[in-house]
């Protein structure tokens, strides 16, 4: 069954734009890295994509894909560990209380 290419870019950006919304709107920090994370499986949905539409298909995308896959996962594993060290310092998870800086 072949799934037409527009069906698929449409899908990845839905899911651009849903995890857009959530790493601009939502408060808590953990919502934020998961928004994030979407943003990267909609990248990866698309360069899939691309890899099959090019004159010469080939595997291109898809190790573009792994490779993204790969630095996603070190910046959530990062991104945890830094918000398990803003929770024991502040107690909160929340981004509005993580200002200091401004001050």
């Amino acid at each position: 069954m072949q799934v037409p290419t527009a069906s698929i870019l449409a899908l990845g950006a839905f899911l651009f734009c849903i995890g857009l919304y959530g790493a601009l709107t939502k408060r808590n920090l953990i919502m934020v890295l998961v928004s994030v994370e979407l943003m990267l499986n909609a990248a990866n949905i698309n360069l899939v994509a691309f890899s099959r539409l090019g004159a010469a298909p080939s595997l291109d995308g898809q190790v573009f894909s792994l490779f993204t896959i790969t630095i996603a996962a070190a910046e959530i594993a990062v991104g945890l560990a830094l918000l398990l060290a803003v929770f024991r310092l502040r107690k909160t998870s929340e981004v509005k209380d993580l200002d200091t800086l401004k001050r």
